[in-house]
């Protein structure tokens, strides 16, 4: 071993007396292949190019390093702190050097040596599973960070637990729900179900410390200041606007603008875009299965233009008819604003043909992805479409923030909506001269907290995969619909071929609300009403339904829960009768 070798080895087994641990085997000979921690199990580990190893870490205490090392907050899931290493490393080490944009300064002795090292370490992983000794694992995520912030994906165990009840998932579910805390509370004395995901999705515990990281580090208001704070916050967001662009899989950080919600872009673009490219006979496209956030800004548009509404219908199973959006979209369309995927009824709309047909005409294509990101993978290129907007609550990000992506092109004929500082170059009395995309569009101060603890969301996401967050959903469908079958006098509305994971019905004898609230009593928690989506609903002829709706840490066990509930009330009735 080199000196240099020798000194990193022994600054690493320095790092690790300090807290207890130690660096077996001796210093001088530390490991540089995979070590699988006590307690956790892998099936492998897909990399970037970069070598597999790294330090075992079982017998970590919940919260990582003791008190006063480190700062005691949790883990950044995205942005990257300038000095220090966070408290309970989780998600890996955070380099302090040989990253783009990080400064070395101010530093903090011998823990922020350590942090430097792990730039040149492979990898440190937390474990998941127990830890030896009747330790407590520290809560992880399963993005794993590395060198210059390259993530690795690690595919999740499945021990036997609540995995193994959903067929065909190869998501370890019992791990995943140990990193969200609110899924171990009780509701009316009963273990919460949470199946209430369309109107919001629980928080992991990645975003829960990421926050508060924030704001215990890195508060600062962003591009405007050259003290150190604002610029680890101006790092932290603008890290947190490719995380977005990676999980979109679009073209260019400038292609990303953060707004409030997949709201508040939709009414931005109707009137920036719409506003500008709109006016008298002209038409606006949609479809029947619209949220009111997508039908209204339009509505409000065409009434101050004298623009027409055209809606795409829809089957008796909640499909779009392409039939009639051949027929509609035409020469007069200026724009077409469709959903991914149907709050109310969980169908996949066919968004790439309709942009398809769009293109064909001139027109554009806006997106309403905020039912789509949590449940499927998102290419935006792939789908071809012109906007794409989202919400961060709705994928276990918080709440009060989204983000839209624009083609460049789409972008440059959008006009800015709102005025202020930070989307100018200059400013007088006599004119503006307005920055460019995506500041043009980010007036004022943003949530910039908010934004961080969305693109530690995403990464997480991107640490277990699109893919087999899908594939576990879909198994969960196929099981949840076979069950609710099974319920006498229960009826499924929207049943569509293509759907994600929404289970809307109604039961005979049965108002939505009296439903939830029987399901309440059992910790049970749904969404009763008509979901802000009334024409989906009334083209089926009802004005509300119960709906369970899903996520990736739900179970077998979840969907067992809801059908015996439902059971219990069928069975009161006949009883009383």
């Amino acid at each position: 071993m080199s000196t240099s070798d020798h000194e990193l080895a022994s600054l690493v087994a320095q790092g690790l007396a300090a807290i207890g641990l130690s660096a077996s085997p001796s210093v001088g000979e530390l490991p540089t292949s995979g070590i699988t921690p006590t307690g956790a199990t892998q099936r492998g580990l897909r990399h970037s190019g970069l070598p597999v190893g790294g330090l075992p870490v079982a017998g970590l205490p919940r919260g990582g390093f003791p008190q006063g090392a480190i700062p005691q907050s949790g883990i950044p899931q995205s942005g990257i702190p300038q000095s220090g290493i966070p408290s309970a490393p989780s998600a890996g080490w955070f380099p302090t050097s040989g990253a783009p944009g990080v400064s070395r300064e101010p530093r903090v002795g011998l823990i922020d040596e350590l942090a430097s090292v792990a730039t040149e370490l492979p990898y440190f992983l937390s474990p998941k599973g127990p830890s030896p000794e009747g330790l407590a694992a520290p809560s992880v995520s399963p993005t794993v960070f590395g060198p210059s912030q390259q993530r690795f994906e690690i595919p999740l165990a499945d021990p036997g637990g609540l995995s193994s009840s959903t067929a065909g998932s190869s998501l370890d579910v019992a791990s995943i729900r140990r990193d969200f805390p609110i899924l171990h509370t009780k509701v009316n004395g009963k273990p919460l179900v949470w199946l209430d995901n369309a109107a919001t999705t629980q928080k992991p515990r990645a975003v829960i410390d990421r926050l508060t990281y924030f704001y215990e580090n890195e508060n600062s208001n962003i591009h405007r200041a050259a003290h150190t704070l604002a610029g680890r916050a101006t790092d932290a967001y603008e890290s947190a606007r490719d995380s977005v662009r990676r999980f979109l899989h679009a073209g260019s950080t400038d292609d990303i603008v953060f707004v409030r919600g997949a709201t508040e872009g939709i009414n931005l673009l109707a009137k920036a875009w719409g506003g500008k490219h709109v006016g008298p006979g002209d038409e606006i496209v949609l479809t029947h299965l619209e949220h009111h956030s997508n039908i209204v800004p339009w509505q409000m548009l065409a009434d101050s233009v004298g623009a027409h509404l055209r809606v795409i219908p829809v089957d008796d199973d909640g499909q779009i008819r392409l039939d009639e959006a051949e027929r509609l979209i035409g020469p007069r369309t200026k724009i077409v604003s469709a959903t991914h995927v149907s709050n109310a009824l969980g169908t996949v709309v066919p968004v790439r043909e309709l942009a398809r047909i769009a293109h064909r005409y001139g027109a554009r294509i806006l997106v309403d992805g905020a039912q789509a990101v949590s449940h499927m993978p998102v290419d935006v290129q792939a789908l071809e479409a012109d906007f794409y907007v989202f919400s961060g609550h709705k994928v276990f990000g918080p709440t009060g923030i989204g983000a839209i992506y624009g083609r460049p092109d789409a972008w440059g004929e959008t006009p800015p909506w709102q005025g202020g500082g930070n989307m100018i170059v200059d400013v007088t009395f006599a004119a503006t001269k307005y920055a460019g995309i995506p500041a043009r569009f980010e007036a004022g101060t943003g949530n910039i907290a908010d934004a961080v603890g969305l693109g530690a969301a995403l990464d997480y996401l991107e640490g277990i995969g699109m893919d087999r967050v899908a594939a576990h959903e879909e198994a969960l469908l196929d099981y949840g619909t076979a069950r609710l079958q099974q319920v006498p006098g229960l009826h499924l509305v929207g049943t569509a071929e293509d759907k994600a994971g929404v289970l809307s019905f109604v039961l005979d004898g049965h108002r939505p609300e009296e439903v939830g609230k029987h399901l309440d009593r059992h910790g049970i928690a749904v969404r009763s009403g008509h979901h802000c989506a009334q024409p989906a609903l009334r083209r089926f002829g009802h004005e509300a339904t119960v709906r369970p709706s899903l996520a990736l840490y739900n179970t077998k066990g979840d969907l067992d829960c809801l059908l015996e509930a439902l059971l219990e009330l069928v069975r009161r009735d006949d009883a009383r009768r």
